[in-house]
Order: structure tokens, then sequence, then C-alpha cells
């Protein structure tokens, strides 16, 4: 029996390792996106480690090694999405080894990218947005601190479309409540200013009064805008737990943090905003990223048709 091939980790390569540096602080990508690359890297470093045998090396790779590797995921059980984004990492690292290694070829810019089934982003209606904030509001009446905040993040995700990063990351002194505004550094570390609703102001406002002694306790955050009972700042993980618990109190189990920036956008679209002017403020940098929203409105004008019309 021969002994297993030693299995390959990112820190083991050098180039990898180097890849990964450059992508975080050159490129400025997101410790979630640098970390999901090293992830492809590795499972696609195993793989040529097992289909090239001992000693091979990123020369070696081919166009059929590739398409191999594809072919592995997608008996795993890989989303095509999944699959995509492993492709993405691969041909970006090969770049990366043209570039700055001398590499002769890349090998991975003609395989084809793995056709993605189209997904409708989950949202809320507007009975389950008002269902939602009300009992949001209700508690925040309390006065309890951590109430408030989390009305406050719903408010602000809600009336921007923020991302999650965007919003646990946001400080003081992007936040402005006078010009009813915000400036966040989205991806790409591309900045973009969005205007903030009346009602997020005004739940920011009350959350801030409460917010102020907290972060003045030693080791507390005052730069950061959303902080935890002891000061500090509020990670991804705090925030997606805070606004799940209030999709559950509104039997919206199936919502995710992200179906309130997917909400956001669908009910500008449907109130005739413009399409463009939409994607500014999700801050997408293609359009087509933006144009699912006007599917999800389609699809919930076909639903509406199919109720109402006599003859549909």
């Amino acid at each position: 029996m021969k002994n297993p091939l030693p299995s390959f980790r990112p820190s083991a390569l050098p180039s990898v390792s180097a890849f990964l540096r450059h992508l975080a602080d050159e490129k400025q990508h997101s410790p979630h996106t640098v970390k999901a690359y090293g992830r492809d890297l590795e499972a696609f470093g195993e793989f040529c480690a097992r289909h090239y045998g001992p000693g091979w090396d990123w020369t070696r790779v081919d166009r059929l090694g590739i398409r191999g590797f594809l072919g592995e995921l997608q008996r795993r059980g890989l989303a095509r999405r999944s699959s995509a984004r492993a492709l993405s990492a691969v041909r970006s690292f090969f770049r990366y080894l043209q570039v700055h290694e001398g590499l002769a070829v890349n090998v991975a810019r003609a395989t084809r990218v793995p056709r993605l089934e189209r997904r409708l982003p989950g949202y809320m209606d507007r009975g389950q947005t008002e269902r939602l904030f009300a009992w949001a509001e209700a508690r925040a009446e309390t006065g309890d601190f951590l109430a408030l905040r989390d009305l406050a993040m719903l408010e602000l995700f809600y009336s921007t479309g923020m991302r999650l990063s965007e919003l646990a990351g946001l400080d003081l002194e992007r936040l402005d409540l006078l010009g009813d505004q915000a400036r966040v550094m989205g991806k790409g570390r591309k900045e973009r200013i969005i205007p903030v609703g009346s009602r997020a102001v005004l739940a920011l406002r009350k959350y801030l009064r409460a917010r102020e002694p907290i972060a003045a306790r030693p080791g507390g955050d005052r730069r950061a805008v959303f902080v935890t009972l002891r000061g500090r700042r509020v990670g991804p993980r705090t925030i997606q737990r805070s606004m799940h618990a209030m999709f559950d109190a509104v039997g919206g189990d199936a919502l995710r943090v992200h179906s309130l920036r997917h909400t956001f956008a669908t009910h500008l679209l449907d109130a005739g905003a413009d399409l463009r002017a939409v994607q500014e403020l999700l801050g997408h940098a293609s359009l087509s990223t933006t144009q699912i929203y006007t599917h999800t409105s389609i699809e919930r004008l076909k639903k509406v048709y199919q109720q109402a019309h006599p003859r549909a």
C-alpha cells in the first residue's frame, strides 16, 4: 500500500502564501475573500498532488488538470457558484504567478466558468417589513441598550442597503446625522456615500445617547458606531445573531442578514427607482449584478397577475 501524499496547505507553498498576502495587503481584499481563496487553492493543491504525483509544481498544471479539478468539485456535490469561485481563485493565482514569478502561460485563463444557476434573492414584502419594525420598535421602547442598538442596526441596514461587513466596520467619523448620510468602505476598498433615512437617523440618535457611557468604559471602542455591552466593536457574528433573533420573532426564520440588503433594493425598484442609482447605492461594480433585483420584482408582479387576472 502506497503512503498517502502529504496534505497540501497554503503555508507549505511559498507562492500561495505570497499570493494570499498580495490579496490582503496590496489588493485590499476582505479577510473573508482571502480565506475563501485560501481554501479553494488548498483544495486545488491537494487535487494536483494526486493528479500529477510526487514532485509536481505549478508549471506542470495544464487545462486537463483544471477541468479535472472542476469535475471533482461537481462530483462532490459542490454548487456551481462555489465551483465558479474556486476557478476564479485559480485564475487569479496563475495571473499572479505570471506577473510575479515568471510563469510562461496562464493555463486557467481559457477554462470556462461553470454556468451559474440564476437565484432570486430572498427579501421581505411590505407586510413582513412592517411587522419586523413594529416588533423591534416596541422592544426598544423599554430603553434597553441592546434593544436600542439592534433597532438602530436594523434601520440602518434597511435604510442604506449596507453589507454586513460595512455596517460592522462603520466608524462614528463616517456617520453624518446632520447631513443624513454615511461614508462606507465597500468591496475593493471603494468608498461610497449613501443617504440615511429619517427613521434610521432617529433610531441612531437614541442609540448613540445610550452608547456614549458604554463606549467610554476602559477598553471601550470610541470609534465604532456599534458596540457591545462592554464597549467593544460589535462583530459580524453578533450582528447576525441579533438580526436572526428579530427575524425569528416575526416568523421570518428563512431570512438572513443579506435579506435586508435585498429588501432595500427590491423596494426601491418597485417604487420606480432608477437601476443605475440603485447600483451606486449598493456599491455594485457591474450593473448586471444589480439587475437580478429586477427579476425579483418581475416574479412578484407575475404572482400578483396570476392571482388577480380573471383569465390568467
